[in-house]
């Protein structure tokens, strides 16, 4: 693979989850009952971020959790030496029935991550209503689901790939086009 572009800096990361999280707080007119789920790996660090966002804005605290959704997938790979697939479970700190929860992940694609994670949510507990909040939507979906929060569209053709960097994983935050 050979780097495209970049397509989102470090200020571009930034902006996009103050955006993001000003569009939560407006579209659930404030953040009572309202909770912050990301997918795991790069989800969890973007919904750390946003929660951070939040509560500068609102002065309040968002809970926040964690979804390994590893059981749920269509596509599932064994990682272990036994073949087993690598499981390193869910931590939602509170009862996430009858409230709004907002998924994060790091980009849209084809959907079928989101379609696992909203499998795993209900397996937890039932949910008011799902949210989606994405740093990147890159088209192409095979399942009709949408974001409701974006932070960047990018489209894309099928030979590209979309790498998101974040500092707590890859030390350094930019999200990169790949041409395969």
């Amino acid at each position: 693979m050979s780097e495209k572009a970049v397509v989102l800096d470090n200020q571009g990361i930034r902006r996009a989850l103050t955006r993001i999280a000003h569009e939560i707080i407006e579209r659930n007119k404030g953040i009572e009952h309202c909770v912050l789920v990301g997918i795991r790996t790069r989800g969890i660090y973007i919904a750390n971020r946003l929660a951070e966002r939040i509560r500068e804005i609102e002065g309040a605290e968002m809970p926040v959790g964690e979804l390994d959704i590893t059981l749920y997938r269509d596509d599932l790979t064994t990682k272990t030496i036994d073949q087993e697939p690598e499981v390193k479970g869910s931590d939602i700190p509170v009862d996430i029935s009858n409230k709004k929860v907002i998924l994060v992940d790091d980009v849209l694609y084809t959907g079928r991550t989101v379609r696992a994670a909203m499998d795993a949510l209900i397996d937890i507990g039932r949910p008011a209503t799902i949210q989606l909040a994405v740093l990147v939507d890159r088209g192409h979906r095979e399942l009709p689901i949408r974001a409701d929060f974006v932070g960047k569209n990018i489209p894309t053709s099928s030979s590209e790939k979309i790498v998101v960097e974040l500092q707590e994983v890859d030390e350094e935050d930019r999200v990169t086009i790949f041409e395969k």
